[in-house]
């Protein structure tokens, strides 16, 4: 429940508008359903109208109250960013940071950024969310994040995208694999044959691989299918089943070795996104600068800007 009663008074309009029920309502704001009906027709005496038609089994907000709702609703999102930014300590001596990144970011890049961001702001609590590319875009947009980690080929106009380095996908194999010593390229006809364990069709990854595959009329061999990188990780870590994945998952996993694909996949850039429109809080920015910071010429992850250029011989540092 929110402590600021105007928040307060518009959450209960705008839960009977999403439940279309006052018991249901009641229950999800965990209140008893008297003082919900109470309320809102308070809040329609003040305004003179009938926000919701309560005459049928389901409630519905009038001409009224569908005209109020959609500037309530406004309101309220705009009332709870003002809330946030007066909380938002400057010193970062506490605060709390949004975080979200699609799947494969978890497998090397994640963990050194929140440990070197934890380290030196202790009194940021960080909410961390795994979810879909097209969910990152959503929750920037609606201001559910403050930060995620994507690509710059966004398709919301209201996101800014910072490039960070390059991605691209291949095939990844264990060290013990007979691919892992091949030295020339594989060919689409090659790769048809490699059993491949891929990821499901949620993953953004699973369509540029289906892409590629349709592309050249080929038909792959899928061994097995996971909605899971950390279990397609481990079976291809056993050496008879290889993957397509991000080049950049050798920088975390060294057990694991890419093999060049010819075409090639195309490059991608990751970036960190944000939304143009949304508060930008102390602790969004400095974990922006942590990134950067780590990703500089100095920074401990700065061999991922030149990791893809240089996947033949991968002399690489991750000493964070």
């Amino acid at each position: 429940m929110q402590r600021n009663p105007l928040l307060r008074n518009i959450s209960y309009l705008l839960a009977v508008d999403q439940h279309r029920n006052f018991t249901r309502a009641a229950d999800a704001l965990c209140v008893s359903q008297s003082a919900l009906s109470q309320k809102v027709r308070q809040l329609e005496e003040e305004l003179g109208v009938q926000l919701f038609d309560r005459s049928g089994r389901v409630v519905r907000p009038t001409d009224f109250g569908t005209v109020y709702l959609e500037y309530a609703r406004r309101a309220y999102n705009d009332l709870l960013t003002a809330q946030r930014a007066m909380q938002d300590v400057h010193d970062l001596s506490r605060g709390q940071l949004r975080l979200a990144f699609t799947p494969t970011f978890t497998e090397y890049l994640v963990a050194p950024v929140i440990e070197h961001f934890h380290e030196k702001y202790p009194g940021i609590v960080i909410e961390m969310t795994e979810m879909s590319l097209d969910a990152v875009e959503g929750a920037l947009v609606d201001d559910r994040v403050d930060l995620a980690f994507g690509f710059t080929d966004v398709r919301s106009d209201e996101i800014d995208a910072e490039p960070l380095f390059s991605e691209q996908l291949m095939l990844v194999v264990a060290k013990s694999h007979p691919l892992a010593k091949q030295p020339m390229s594989i060919s689409p006809s090659q790769l048809s044959k490699i059993p491949l364990a891929l990821l499901t069709m949620g993953f953004v990854s699973r369509f540029y691989v289906d892409s590629y595959f349709q592309s050249r009329n080929i038909q792959p061999t899928v061994a097995l299918q996971a909605n899971s990188i950390s279990a397609v990780l481990k079976i291809v870590s056993c050496g008879k089943i290889a993957t397509i994945l991000p080049s950049t998952i050798e920088f975390e996993h060294r057990n694991l070795q890419n093999v060049s694909l010819d075409p090639p996949f195309p490059v991608r850039t990751a970036a960190l996104l944000r939304s143009r429109r949304a508060y930008r809080s102390a602790a969004a920015t400095a974990f922006a600068a942590v990134v950067l910071g780590l990703l500089s010429n100095n920074g401990c992850l700065a061999s991922l800007r030149t990791f893809t250029k240089r996947i033949g011989n991968p002399t690489i540092s991750t000493a964070c």
